[in-house]
């Protein structure tokens, strides 16, 4: 998929409220170069708050917002990590349709955050002729041990919440797919961050265990396109 909005580069100050970020831009942008962008990232970005680091900002072109410019990327000393946490839904999405998923080809419709119970939604249900309906929630992965990419990044009840309802849908007979999207090209497997959430870790061997099934596949960027590019192992 595409970021159809102009891309800005610069530098990173500081991050803070969570959803704010201060950058400084290479050129100026509409008469300054310091900026406060929009952050769209819950997490703590573990890793990813290093002053002067390599950033990439999105021109939403739109004055009425009071945030003009969004946080899309962040460098990290070896390469770009996605860090918009509105997009990988939308990656994951892409490659399923273009068939570059194997483990998810042969469905007819794609549908994106749809209601799975009275107080749940998974981000992508798959339904086909003769196939079993299949439910897959997608996680951007952004933190780094060595060459291992691991989830989460601080401590998510959220997360665990949607690992039971997986669990919850293959019992009733659905198929259910645990997907990590590692939002960065330096990473050769992925794990869950035990020290950071012991019991997310625990949550998703117990659900491995019980038939939810686990897909983690690395990125690739080309500009303004990201998209799924290969898998990666996981290590539980």
């Amino acid at each position: 998929m595409k970021i159809d909005k102009p891309l800005l580069e610069g530098r990173f100050v500081r991050r803070y409220k969570r959803f704010l970020c201060d950058v400084v831009l290479d050129a100026p942008f509409r008469g300054a170069r310091e900026h406060t962008v929009h952050c769209p990232n819950s997490g703590s970005m573990m890793g990813l708050q290093t002053p002067d680091a390599r950033v990439i900002v999105s021109d939403s072109e739109d004055d009425k917002r009071s945030l003009r410019l969004t946080l899309e990327r962040v460098r990290d000393g070896r390469g770009w990590v996605g860090v918009n946490t509105m997009l990988p839904n939308h990656i994951v999405r892409d490659g399923i349709e273009r068939g570059l998923v194997p483990e998810l080809t042969g469905y007819d419709d794609v549908r994106s955050e749809v209601v799975c119970g009275p107080h749940s939604r998974i981000d992508l249900c798959l339904t086909g002729a003769g196939r079993p309906r299949t439910w897959v929630e997608v996680k951007n992965t952004t933190l780094r041990d060595g060459n291992v990419a691991r989830f989460p990044d601080s401590v998510t009840e959220r997360g665990r919440k949607h690992l039971g309802e997986l669990e919850r849908l293959v019992r009733e007979g659905d198929r259910a797919v645990m997907f990590f999207l590692v939002n960065r090209t330096d990473c050769d497997a992925m794990g869950s961050a035990d020290d950071i959430d012991p019991e997310y870790g625990a949550a998703l061997r117990h659900v491995a265990a019980h038939g939810v099934e686990l897909l983690a596949w690395r990125v690739a960027f080309r500009g303004a396109s990201v998209s799924v590019k290969a898998p990666v192992p996981i290590l539980l």
